[in-house]
């Protein structure tokens, strides 16, 4: 298989459609525009359309042949928000938001294979296009899955894709097992006793205490955790005190934990719990511990991934398919999908990161010559799946 020649002719067409979504970025559940511009054009292919699911996605609906077979492919519609830098025709319109991680891009791809599909439904079987909201931390996939998606829509294996700035364009990278991990989030407040800077024997100083805490914290992955199981924690706000000479009454601490699998999170979890007691008692300050569970591990299904790996090897060349990558610390709510179904969230390969040209930079832009790579893959899949 090849990058195939209709693809290759609704090129043009399909940049102009990514570029027009980049212009108008939408934030987490307020994709309208976005959302309608896809249902619209679903529609107009006379694809089944649903709008709504999991607040502001859409699920399009291809039925071909008479097999039970079915599959779903996902691309998100959400913008961050950040200030876009470029000054490009097709930069945001809207300042304060910007498409800086390719969504865009996802979702052109995705529709140009929903229309393709819908010309050449040579397949036998069910195809769901997922276009998803509020993926870049709002849970849209959770949304989407407590709104009935898997239900309302069975299907056999889920599929994704994201484009990757730092792989050559064009290229694939398949992980059979974990992808992205866990995005877990805390906030510990300690709680001392102000006085005058000094006088510091009439207080008790929560920044002296809230100091220790951190330096502590830094032991778990070291120390707490075996050495073969990934995971990061990183404190990344300290906030305590307003003047020069006065001893504060209580400091603020937030971070994020990253992780792989929900043993390693346990793990931290009651080791941060530990250590927070310990500081509290050793340094006489009272400290409240609150851990938030975000995102789970993206872990593909090595079935499921070996064939995503054929199917890219077929397209592009298997020196081109990359299985030995390391996974990424980033976090992706497409997990939420993978703890329902079997699947694979695989990475195409955006060019050099050059120029401020990755992921959630300011400078970033969608690799507009990657459009049909991504497409022919969509359609490279559903042949692979659901052809007799």
């Amino acid at each position: 298989m090849k990058i195939l020649d209709a693809v290759k002719q609704q090129h043009a067409a399909l940049t102009n459609l990514r570029r027009d979504i980049h212009a108008h970025p939408e934030l987490a559940f307020d994709e309208h525009r976005t959302a309608a511009l896809v249902a619209d054009r679903l529609e107009a292919a006379g694809i089944e359309t649903h709008r709504g699911i999991g607040r502001t996605g859409v699920v399009g609906v291809i039925r071909a042949g008479t097999s039970k077979r079915a599959i779903g492919l996902r691309a998100d519609m959400d913008a961050l928000p950040m200030q876009e830098r470029n000054t490009f025709p097709h930069h945001s319109k809207h300042p304060g938001r910007m498409h800086a991680c390719g969504h865009d891009g996802h979702t052109a791809m995705l529709l140009g294979a929903a229309e393709h599909l819908a010309r050449h439904p040579d397949f036998d079987g069910t195809v769901v296009f997922i276009f998803q909201p509020a993926e870049e931390g709002d849970g849209g996939g959770r949304e989407m899955v407590e709104d009935g998606l898997f239900e309302r829509f069975p299907m056999d294996a889920v599929f994704g894709l994201h484009n990757w700035p730092g792989l050559p364009a064009g290229s694939f990278a398949v992980h059979a097992g974990p992808v992205m991990a866990s995005a877990d989030r805390f906030d510990i407040e300690v709680l001392g006793h102000g006085a005058h800077a000094a006088m510091p024997h009439l207080g008790v100083d929560p920044v002296v205490a809230g100091s220790a805490l951190v330096q502590a914290l830094q032991t778990i992955v070291t120390r707490t955790l075996d050495p073969l199981d990934p995971a990061v924690l990183s404190v990344t706000q300290f906030h305590a005190g307003e003047a020069y000479n006065v001893i504060p009454d209580r400091a603020r601490i937030t971070g994020t934990v990253r992780a792989f699998s929900t043993e390693v999170q346990s793990q931290i979890e009651a080791a941060m719990q530990r250590i927070c007691q310990g500081i509290g008692a050793a340094y006489n300050v009272n400290v409240r511990f609150n851990y938030i569970r975000g995102y789970p591990a993206t872990i593909n299904t090595p079935a499921e991934a070996a064939l995503c790996a054929e199917v890219a090897g077929a397209l592009v060349g298997e020196g081109a398919v990359r299985t030995d990558l390391k996974p990424s610390m980033g976090a992706e709510d497409f997990a939420y999908f993978l703890h329902e179904k079997p699947g694979c969230y695989v990475w195409l390969g955006n060019g050099p990161g050059e120029g401020g040209c990755t992921l959630h930079n300011p400078n970033y832009d969608f690799n507009d010559a990657v459009i049909p790579t991504g497409v022919s893959y969509w359609v490279g899949l559903v042949d692979r799946l659901l052809t007799a």
